[in-house]
């Protein structure tokens, strides 16, 4: 019999206590990329043993790269061995960020062949973006078998303008132009602090940028790249989880080793719903309900630095409790409102129409057996599954292990009622 991993979580406690966040895996995953191009070692540190590195781990090491990853200290060391061009559809179905893979790969060997990607069901991702920007640069693109295959003597600089932010266009993008012949501008790209982060990693590498976190890039393309040491930068959207464990089960949590520079926009909408919010020097945040209830609070998603869409299901969880009406509109992905459907199993009250959610929030939340759809989902569904009375099981948690670190022994320290358990598929 096959079985899968779920979650038995009994909830309607207040859980209190201080947790920890872990490494960025928005982060790690496009460093591990740009390791591709490196001609030396490189060093990581503050890796996440998360599913989805594991995945990446096994891509460099199908793309020749050498790869040695102690998962105790969360230290990696990536070397060059036998480059090679090709990521098979095995690994990159599992994971959409594997497309990082064809900019550093196509600049570094003059081809690649890269499976279309795929991941988390959230709504359409094309990569159409990805392959314009890399034909302007001069790469020859067909896709043929549900494989990109591009060719180029060497990637010419030039200037890009994206339709619209796409951060994996803009990480892709960049990587390709570090090792293209001449300067290449990036218009309307992405501002998150991700992408900051790896144009700080191709800088330790040799690589000419300026203008990370505007919506203006500039590249100046280099012959060659060296090795890095870097660490990476905690998970803010596994901090935005974790803060809100105390407000919605009525207790008080404390988040240590976030950066709360990165949370503006999630603050700011917590404080709104009458979340007290206090940061303190070294960057831990605390946070508990400032009154009897939860206040309800208009949001809409948009890319960094506005409010991401990344933590939409956690905070609808979150006002699935308010006194009163809330609305979400989801401006990103068309199709990320499928954990409603689950939220509603558990008694919340939530509406939807097109891009908006109206949440009218009740007074409790019931323990239900429900589904994870993709990695935020799963996270509002342990978040909800913590406030609601009564048990729950949390299925296909394998979305969840994907993007937070050993998030249920992290709950079991904080006191909570939970165990990992098996559960027959099929």
């Amino acid at each position: 019999m096959t079985t899968a991993d779920a979650l038995r979580i009994k909830g309607g406690e207040p859980v209190s206590g201080t947790v920890r966040v872990s490494g960025a895996k928005n982060s790690t995953l496009p460093i591990l990329a740009a390791s591709l191009m490196a001609t030396e070692p490189c060093e990581i540190t503050g890796v996440p043993n998360l599913r989805d590195v594991e995945t990446m781990v096994e891509l460099m090491g199908i793309l020749g790269m050498r790869v040695s990853w102690d998962k105790k200290n969360r230290r990696m060391e990536v070397a060059p061995e036998n480059p090679r061009h090709e990521a098979p559809y095995s690994l990159v179905k599992k994971m959409r960020a594997s497309v990082l893979v064809l900019g550093p790969i196509l600049a570094r060997l003059g081809k690649a062949k890269v499976s279309m990607p795929g991941g988390c069901a959230i709504g359409v991702r094309p990569i159409n973006l990805h392959l314009k920007a890399l034909q302007q640069m001069g790469a020859r693109i067909e896709v043929e078998g549900g494989y990109v295959l591009a060719e180029c003597s060497r990637l010419k600089g030039t200037n890009i303008v994206f339709d619209k932010v796409t951060v994996t266009g803009t990480e892709n993008v960049l990587m390709a132009a570090v090792l293209a012949d001449g300067v290449t501008t990036i218009e309307n790209s992405a501002r998150e602090p991700e992408v900051t982060e790896l144009c700080q990693v191709l800088r330790k590498m040799g690589a000419q940028i300026e203008g990370e976190g505007t919506p203006t890039i500039t590249v100046k393309g280099v012959d060659e790249l060296r090795g890095f040491s870097h660490h990476v930068m905690p998970d803010r959207i596994e901090a935005a989880t974790l803060l809100m464990i105390g407000p919605i089960t009525g207790g008080r949590i404390r988040v240590e080793g976030g950066n709360p520079g990165h949370l503006d926009a999630v603050l700011l909408k917590l404080r709104e719903a009458g979340i007290e919010i206090e940061i303190y020097p070294d960057g831990a945040m605390e946070a508990w309900r400032g009154g009897d209830s939860i206040l309800p609070v208009e949001c809409s998603t948009w890319p960094y630095p506005g409010f991401p869409t990344d933590v939409q299901a956690q905070l609808m969880a979150l006002l699935s409790l308010a006194k009163g009406t809330s609305m979400i509109t989801e401006n990103i992905f068309e199709d990320r409102f499928q954990h409603v459907a689950e939220l509603s199993r558990m008694g919340a009250n939530i509406t939807v129409s097109d891009r908006k959610a109206v949440i009218q929030g009740v007074d409790h939340l019931t323990g239900a057996p429900v589904m994870a759809s993709d990695l935020r989902a799963s996270a509002s569904l342990v978040l909800a599954a913590l406030a609601a009375k009564g048990e729950s099981i949390v299925s296909r948690v394998y979305h969840l292990d994907r993007g937070y670190e050993q998030l249920d022994k992290k709950l079991a320290a904080l006191g909570v009622e939970i165990e990992r358990i098996k559960q027959p598929v099929g």
